[in-house]
């Protein structure tokens, strides 16, 4: 008589490899994303008068490149054998209700914004966002608020406007800025 035990049999071949390598699929996604960003940013036409030191292909070929050496370092590491972490979970409590009143306000602060920034132009309404999102999610510093979200919203405009060159809404704002 044999002393055989039996083993429940494991499925093999390219099946459990794949399942046991499916972070590759991510691998492959950021690949095709890097070679559309680069493929887009490198046959982009661009006459020479209209870029300064750094030119519209500088970010995208830049992101491109990003994409290609992260898909390239995670799928040498899925194939040595590293494997994600499973996501612990966050720290909600999903007996409780959803907080309805600050979405409400955070909504009504990002339509105002949108409704606003066209007849009184990015600085003040970007004040009025920044103000009226700190209030939203909690913060009651009402002598303080107000400037950090001037100051800030003036900052976003310079750099946006004078040193990337984007032009922003000036308002009322645009013949004293």
């Amino acid at each position: 008589m044999s002393d055989e035990t039996t083993t429940p049999s494991r499925p093999t071949g390219a099946r459990t490899w794949l399942r046991e390598h499916s972070e590759l699929g991510v691998c492959v996604l950021l690949l095709v994303l890097g070679v559309l960003v680069l493929t887009d940013a490198l046959t982009m036409s661009v006459d020479i008068t209209q870029r300064g030191p750094v030119g519209p292909k500088t970010v995208p070929v830049a992101v491109g490149t990003g994409l290609l050496a992260v898909a390239v370092l995670l799928a040498v590491d899925v194939l040595r054998g590293g494997r994600g972490e499973a996501e612990a979970g966050e720290d909600v409590d999903l007996g409780e209700p959803a907080d309805r009143r600050t979405v409400a306000l955070l909504t009504g602060v990002f339509l105002a914004f949108a409704v606003l920034i066209g007849p009184l132009g990015f600085p003040i309404s970007g004040a009025l966002l920044f103000w009226g999102s700190a209030y939203a999610l909690g913060s009651r510093h009402l002598d303080r608020d107000p400037l950090i979200a001037a100051g800030l919203s003036l900052v976003t405009y310079f750099v946006f406007d004078n040193l990337l060159g984007v032009p922003l809404p000036g308002g009322p704002l645009m013949g004293v800025l």
